[in-house]
């Protein structure tokens, strides 16, 4: 079956990638008379033919179905939902590339447990979705998920870390008929995703509704992300955050966030002597910030925010918590290589496709509902290891 050259060319530009880094993963070798570079681009103008196995690199390279290759000309863009950032620096053609692969991943996912619930007259339709509008404003908005989660902060305050209060914070999304997914890269650490470019993501489906959480973000910034994205769910809106603010409707879900996770009167609590140093500031923010399962750039956002601290405070506080949450994770990287073993493979993608996700595939591919192929695409494995994810810990 011959191929659409204009179908290469497609798929190379839709992952971001240019033809001398295409090519050199690839690995497409010089000819005696061509570059690499070269010999790609004879393959995208129909000069040469590729051969399956260049097919087949393609396909894992580029993020796209073996399939994709053989359609008879490039499909128009893929609607990734609308998107919530601004324009930023750190967004290069590659990042969105991953992006674009890890959105239509998630729609595909989506789309199969939406239908299987549908087939097997599971299907409700979840009235909070799309119930508010941002009018309305922040504390309704906020008032509405808090009622609707009956998420109690104290309760969420009373967990050991930040990483127990958004596994309770997940519980109580998912106790509703939310799917919260953790994921940060398209199977491999040359694919994660900058949380400057992707922070996390809803799709606000009425009767099965996702949200995704980078989870390269601090574990801090979780629970915060989770509400943030929440927010665009009773707005009903499918689309695409990051880290940049200054978008309207971000600002409006980062202040529903922050309502959720800080009462009124707890920056009362949070004294901030004029002119202080930055030092004092990290100290005074990380403390009160542990105290609450809370993310130290969110507090020192909202101190902005409210006129307490100044633009180059807030930018200065922003790079210094960055560096010491980059310092932590290498810290924790290099202790889990020194350690024999480390957490289980099943037990982490367990972790990542979240309870309500992994006990729905469990129950459906044991009913005969599911098959083992779209069970592994639900949850983001090989069919084999199927069996071995949705049994591990029980």
């Amino acid at each position: 079956m011959n191929v659409n050259p204009e179908v290469l060319q497609w798929a190379r530009e839709t992952a971001g990638l240019e033809l001398d880094s295409a090519a050199h993963k690839l690995q497409i070798g010089a000819t005696r008379t061509q570059t690499p570079e070269e010999r790609l681009w004879a393959f995208e103008n129909g000069e040469e033919m590729p051969t399956r196995s260049l097919l087949l690199k393609m396909a894992k390279s580029y993020h796209r179905p073996l399939l994709a290759f053989y359609l008879e000309e490039p499909p128009a863009k893929g609607d990734r939902g609308e998107d919530f950032r601004r324009i930023s620096e750190d967004m290069s053609p590659a990042g969105e590339g991953l992006v674009d692969a890890l959105v239509r991943d998630v729609k595909v996912r989506q789309s199969i447990v939406r239908a299987l619930l549908e087939d097997e007259d599971e299907a409700e339709r979840l009235e909070f979705v799309g119930s508010m509008a941002i009018d309305q404003g922040v504390e309704a908005v906020a008032d509405s998920i808090r009622r609707t989660l009956r998420f109690d902060l104290a309760q969420f305050r009373s967990q050991r870390n930040a990483a127990d209060a958004f596994s309770y914070l997940r519980e109580q999304a998912e106790s509703i008929g939310i799917f919260v997914l953790l994921i940060g890269d398209l199977g491999s650490h040359h694919t994660a995703l900058s949380v400057n470019t992707f922070r996390g993501c809803a799709l606000a489906d009425a009767i099965a509704p996702f949200v995704v959480i980078n989870d390269q973000d601090a574990k801090a910034a979780w629970s915060f992300t989770l509400f943030h994205e929440l927010a665009h769910i009773w707005l009903g809106q499918t689309g695409v955050s990051a880290a940049i603010v200054e978008a309207g409707v971000e600002r409006f879900c980062n202040d529903v966030a922050a309502s959720l996770l800080l009462s009124p009167g707890d920056f009362e609590l949070l004294v901030v002597p004029e002119r202080a140093p930055i030092g004092l500031l990290v100290d005074q923010i990380n403390a009160y910030a542990s105290e609450r399962n809370v993310s130290r750039t969110m507090v020192a956002y909202q101190l902005f925010r409210r006129g307490v601290i100044g633009s180059e405070q807030w930018s200065s506080l922003q790079a210094e918590f960055r560096r010491l949450w980059m310092e932590t994770r290498a810290k924790e990287r290099s202790a889990a290589r020194m350690r024999d073993g480390g957490p289980d493979y099943f037990v982490i993608r367990r972790y990542r496709a979240g309870r309500a996700l992994v006990n729905l595939v469990s129950r459906m591919t044991k009913s005969g509902a599911l098959t083992s192929t779209k069970a592994a695409k639900v949850l983001g494995v090989k069919p084999r290891s199927v069996f071995d994810l949705i049994s591990v810990g029980r």
